[in-house]
């Protein structure tokens, strides 16, 4: 039984520097195509319109999505048929693709400046609520970055300091240059390792958790369980989803659909009422290209659960019974994606294995500014690295 929407959603604080935000936001890379083929401008700009009248008001997109930054495109020509004070808008800088299509990370002062300059053009705006920085630069210091992202919030240019991926050190770091408002991380139930270290530390400082992937990339809305994938679904080489591993995760996504039953709601509608009664400082931002999913995703804000039933679903879906982990290895980028920009793994040359991501991150050099994973944080639960 899907719970269906009556209400309109509401607003709350994310982090403590007073940015308010809709409590469910809408994340637009899939518009540009990720988990599904692209949609034209007309059908993203609509589904975008639906969104805000339905009082979603939090857009996050990033200068990387899309071709030659078609998502940031399209959010500009809706954003033109709305009101713009009434939209948060969020975006990131600072990562690349060289013409042989590796993955480059820049957090150089000048980059900053310019990535801002080039978003602030294609969105259409004079200020960007909420700025990320979208995965970290190891051979810059975070300092150098945020200085310069400190003049952009003195400029106007933006209001609020984001951080994509980042691990603890770098957001203390970061914080003590400017206040940060946001870190985005992937936090779904069976993405969980930030409850070890980030959501303590962003409750300590103040600083608010957007979700990405909260239905993990489909998963928990149906995708590979009980319907095909798209073909065109970075998920397709996900191992998560293929083979052995996925009929093994389709035995979690029944028992989950049991549990979702119990409650008289859907299984993505129960997982995002999950994160949502997790704390008040966590706003997901799961994307949709249909309206039936939007509105099943806004009804999750009226599944009501106690103390005791977040516990039972947490006990649920315990990560480590996910299967489809990985080890990262070091040095070359081999991309597995017919679309440039979704998903790679990261092989040595010689074969050797690096089994965190840390040390993944730490063995890149000021010259080999490739990115290797996600910023100096343990991640044994993905196979591939996506730039959400």
């Amino acid at each position: 039984m899907e719970q269906t929407t009556h209400f309109q959603v509401p607003k709350v604080k994310l982090g403590n520097q007073g940015l308010e935000v809709s409590r469910l936001g809408f994340g637009c890379a899939g518009l540009s195509g990720m988990l599904n083929a692209p949609l034209s401008h007309e059908e993203g700009c609509s589904i975008i319109k639906e969104a805000f009248s339905k009082g979603i008001t939090f857009f996050d997109t990033s200068d990387v999505y899309g071709y030659k930054h078609d998502n940031e495109i399209m959010i500009g020509k809706a954003l033109k048929q709305l009101p713009r004070e009434q939209v948060q808008l969020a975006t990131k800088f600072g990562v690349r693709f060289t013409p042989d299509m590796k993955l480059i990370v820049n957090g150089t002062p000048e980059y900053v400046r310019e990535c801002c300059e080039a978003s602030l053009k294609r969105l259409g705006v004079d200020y960007i609520e909420l700025y990320y920085q979208h995965r970290v630069d190891t051979s810059v210091p975070i300092e150098h970055t945020m200085g310069e992202l400190k003049k952009l919030v003195k400029e106007g240019k933006i209001k609020y300091i984001g951080l994509s991926e980042a691990s603890v050190d770098t957001v203390r770091r970061a914080h003590a240059i400017h206040p940060i408002t946001a870190v985005q991380m992937e936090y779904s139930l069976w993405t969980r390792e930030i409850e070890d270290d980030i959501i303590p530390l962003c409750r300590e400082l103040g600083i608010g958790i957007v979700s990405y992937g909260p239905l993990g990339h489909g998963f928990f809305g149906g995708k590979a369980a009980v319907e095909s994938l798209p073909e065109s679904s970075a998920m397709n080489r996900h191992p998560r989803f293929i083979g052995d591993n996925l009929e093994k995760n389709k035995l979690l996504y029944y028992r989950f659909a049991d549990l979702a039953a119990k409650h008289s709601c859907t299984p993505p509608q129960l997982a995002l009422a999950w994160l949502l009664h997790k704390q008040d400082g966590i706003v997901p931002i799961p994307g949709t290209t249909k309206t039936k999913n939007l509105d099943a995703n806004i009804g999750s804000l009226g599944v009501k659960l106690s103390h005791e039933d977040v516990k039972e679903i947490s006990n649920a879906i315990p990560p480590d019974e996910a299967t489809g982990n990985f080890v990262v290895t070091d040095h070359d980028i081999f991309w597995s994606s017919d679309h440039p920009g979704i998903d790679f793994v990261v092989t040595s040359p010689g074969g050797n294995t690096i089994h965190t991501l840390r040390e993944a991150l730490e063995s890149v050099t000021a010259e080999q500014k490739y990115l290797k994973a996600s910023d100096a944080r343990h991640r044994h639960s993905k196979s591939f690295i996506f730039l959400r």
